[in-house]
């Protein structure tokens, strides 16, 4: 381990805090403070990434020593780490929320990869910053098993995602009021390690722009266009429109690939936004079971359900309305971020009918199969319907057969009688997408494999995820071993995983933990 090659530009390239360690403060013209983790009783690894490890140059060995525990539960540092925690801002639920930071997540430093790929590596969990506006800096081990099965899930389904190196066992107790009730309780705590080229979110740059430091604000931009956006050449103001039309049109891709798998992220404040483009900040997600766009598995917005479903589109693109006004200064006028905004709805206008058209199995994505979906969507959430099962079995019905029979979706109805008041209208619709596939004219078997590609037979219902906790708050980790495996292949067929694949069960729809969560951990 001590051969990692670290280069940590974002220390020694960007302003810092005169003052270290965890004294609470606002931290003015800087854009990070040096911290270091709050060593641990007892860590203990509980579960790793063996691909990811590989790819940063950790060994099995390595790994699997008492040292690898020792590191990444925050009790030792490598040569070449600089730990720090980032200053940033956000608006939170709508509303600007001021100087924010990284309240229990410190940066150990960056890797560079034998390929030259650059890897922050980010201890969440691991004890008090500047930013922990009076929390513990800690995370619980059912909020730490969440993330580290989630990042990984989201990787190999094809979104966009930081990712999870490690799960560390602290060894200590946590306590936490799991759904702010009144009834805090202790819990077994946990770190985890999030791995991401960059951590770099929109509230990054909207906390020196509320502040009126132009100077910094310039300062993170040209650092995350030279150490991020490599790809991008030019200058001045032509150059910045071209970063944040990249950042509208990542952004785009990757709401599109929400709703293409069916995930929920619960809370997106513009602090939980990646400035490229990825799945960051994993608290109250969730997967919608049965089609609803109504629904958020967030208990803090239970009431307004501004995170919902539906909503992750439009709110996207609300928050890059956000950080298109933190870069204004940047601007003469704003006519070039307007066309990075006009960017984002293009792009996601663009993915939305890639994704209508891979999971239906067609060619390619006309006006009337975006209704066609629409439609469908309707008749989902009528019918009380699973999106992941159905959408998995609608490459199974026959559709060259002038009346496609609806048996192989029988499993993705919840409710017997509504399934019988809903097949007139699912039979109809069917009999439509028979004669649009038959015109379409796709290879059969090359129809099927492209929509297998697209619509996962294995995600992360939270009702798996809570079993695995049960499990693991037990000393039992063999449930998060066992999601890892499966959810590194979500778009293959695993015999003997069968119990991975149905819908909710009764005992789930209204558990904690299982249906809905708070941002508690």
């Amino acid at each position: 381990m001590d051969a990692l090659r670290f280069d940590n530009a974002f220390v020694r390239d960007l302003p810092g805090d005169p003052e270290a360690g965890p004294r609470l403060r606002q931290v003015e013209g800087a854009a990070w403070s040096p911290v270091a983790p709050t060593p641990v009783a007892k860590p203990r690894l509980l579960a790793w990434t063996p691909d990811l490890a590989a790819r940063l140059g950790f060994s099995e060995a390595a790994v699997t020593s008492p040292a690898f525990a020792e590191v990444f539960g925050g009790n030792r540092l490598l040569p070449g780490m600089q730990p720090f925690a980032a200053n940033y801002g956000g608006h939170q639920f709508g509303h600007w929320a001021g100087q924010l930071g990284d309240g229990r997540a410190i940066t150990l430093g960056e890797v560079v990869d034998a390929g030259g790929a650059r890897w922050e590596l980010q201890l969440k969990g691991a004890g008090p910053t500047p930013y922990s506006r009076m929390a513990d800096g800690r995370a619980v081990l059912r909020s730490s098993i969440r993330e580290f099965l989630c990042s990984e899930a989201m990787h190999h389904l094809g979104v966009p995602t930081t990712r999870a190196l490690s799960l560390v066992g602290t060894g200590e107790q946590v306590v936490r009021d799991m759904f702010y009730d009144g009834h805090p309780r202790e819990e077994p705590g946990a770190i985890v390690c999030r791995v991401a080229p960059s951590f770099l979110r929109f509230g990054s740059f909207e906390l020196p722009f509320s502040r009126g430091d132009a100077t910094l604000l310039r300062r993170l931009a040209d650092f995350c266009i030279a150490r991020d956006f490599p790809h991008l050449s030019g200058s001045g103001e032509a150059l910045y429109a071209d970063w944040f039309a990249d950042v509208c049109t990542r952004t785009a891709g990757l709401v599109a690939h929400w709703m293409r798998v069916g995930f929920v992220h619960g809370v997106l404040n513009t602090d939980n936004m990646s400035i490229l483009g990825l799945t960051i900040d994993y608290g109250p997600y969730g997967w919608i079971d049965d089609y609803d766009p109504d629904w958020t598995p967030n208990t803090t917005d239970a009431q307004v359900r501004r995170y919902r479903f539906g909503w992750q589109p439009r709110i996207a693109q609300w928050n890059l309305l956000r950080l298109a006004h933190a870069l204004s200064p940047l601007f003469a006028d704003t006519a070039p971020l307007q066309a990075g905004l006009d960017r984002y709805v293009a792009a996601f206008e663009a993915a939305e009918q890639a994704t209508i058209a891979a999971k239906l199995g067609l060619s390619a994505c006309r006006e009337d199969d975006v209704a066609r979906m629409r439609e469908l969507h309707v008749w989902m959430h009528g019918a009380e319907v699973d999106m992941t099962l159905f959408f998995r079995a609608l490459a199974e019905v026959d559709m060259a057969a002038a009346a496609p029979d609806p048996a192989p979706l029988d499993d993705a109805f919840y409710d017997p009688g509504k399934r019988e008041a809903a097949l007139p209208v699912l039979r109809e619709w069917l009999a439509r997408l028979g004669a649009r596939v038959r015109e379409d004219g796709r290879d059969p078997a090359r129809r099927r494999a492209a929509m297998d590609a697209a619509n996962p037979k294995y995600v992360l219902r939270n009702y798996l995820a809570q079993q695995a906790i049960d499990l693991a708050e037990q000393g039992d980790l063999s449930g998060v071993h066992a999601l890892q495996e499966v959810l590194r292949k979500p778009y293959d067929a695993q015999p003997g995983r069968e119990a991975y694949v149905g819908k909710r069960p009764d005992w789930a729809r209204d558990r904690p933990g299982c249906s809905t969560l708070s941002c508690s951990s």
